[in-house]
């Protein structure tokens, strides 16, 4: 359209010419022949765009939240549209307009799911920092989840009292400790690399948060002012 409502225009004059586009923006479509993928196999995944007749798209992949699109070491690409994984997780896919920096709207996520885990040797230890025998209610802790053998890059699967938290870090602070925390934490790896590999759940280790707030004794807090008075008295 022209940004003018002259019937003529003149040599010298400046007018802008606007490009439109009516519509809604193209959205991805993800599909896989499959949803479970069973150890050593693999599930295709297709991604197009809607409106099917729209040509001219160069597809991206992408697997849980991550904002770098999936490398040859990630999948088999069969085709501009397809790609071939083997592991679990969230798959996004997006299209782009080839020589543009033009993207469509992100797909719905399909999720794969893998069946037959590999159970590895390494079993994970729990330990509580500070590990006191009692936690007082306002304190700071550290829940750890510690994997030992080699070099490996793990993500970190957690449980409290059966409930599994969408935690995938070897720890996490509370920062102010109440007695709704309290309760049974176990925790596992799973390879980054090969996600269908995992190791067994450690062992559970109990946190109990007291209602009480942590007081200082009558008798610390005098001992502390005796050294101080000892420590200011001239010595003769």
């Amino acid at each position: 359209t022209l940004q003018s409502s002259w019937p003529q225009i003149y040599s010298g004059e400046t007018v802008t010419v606007r490009c439109e586009i009516q519509g809604d923006k193209p959205k991805a479509e993800l599909r896989a022949d499959n949803t479970a993928v069973p150890v050593g196999g693999s599930v295709t995944l297709t991604c197009s765009v809607n409106p099917s007749s729209s040509s001219g798209w160069k597809y991206y992949w992408y697997r849980h939240d991550s904002g770098e699109p999936l490398s040859p070491q990630d999948g088999v690409f069969l085709s501009n549209d397809q790609i071939r994984v083997s592991q679990g997780g969230l798959y996004w896919c997006r299209g782009q307009r080839e020589a543009y920096y033009w993207y469509t709207e992100w797909s719905q996520p399909v999720r794969i799911d893998t069946t037959g885990e590999f159970k590895l040797s390494n079993r994970p230890v729990v330990t509580l920092y500070p590990n006191w025998s009692e936690i007082y209610r306002g304190e700071t802790i550290t829940v750890r989840c510690e994997i030992h053998g080699g070099d490996t890059e793990w993500d970190y699967e957690w449980e409290a009292n059966s409930i599994r938290k969408p935690l995938n870090q070897n720890e996490y602070r509370i920062i102010s400790a109440s007695s709704l925390i309290s309760g049974n934490y176990r925790c596992k790896g799973r390879m980054k690399s090969s996600q269908h590999e995992t190791t067994e759940w450690s062992d559970s280790v109990t946190l109990t948060v007291s209602s009480k707030l942590k007081i200082f004794h009558s008798y610390y807090l005098l001992g502390i002012l005796e050294i101080f008075h000892i420590g200011n008295c001239p010595w003769k």
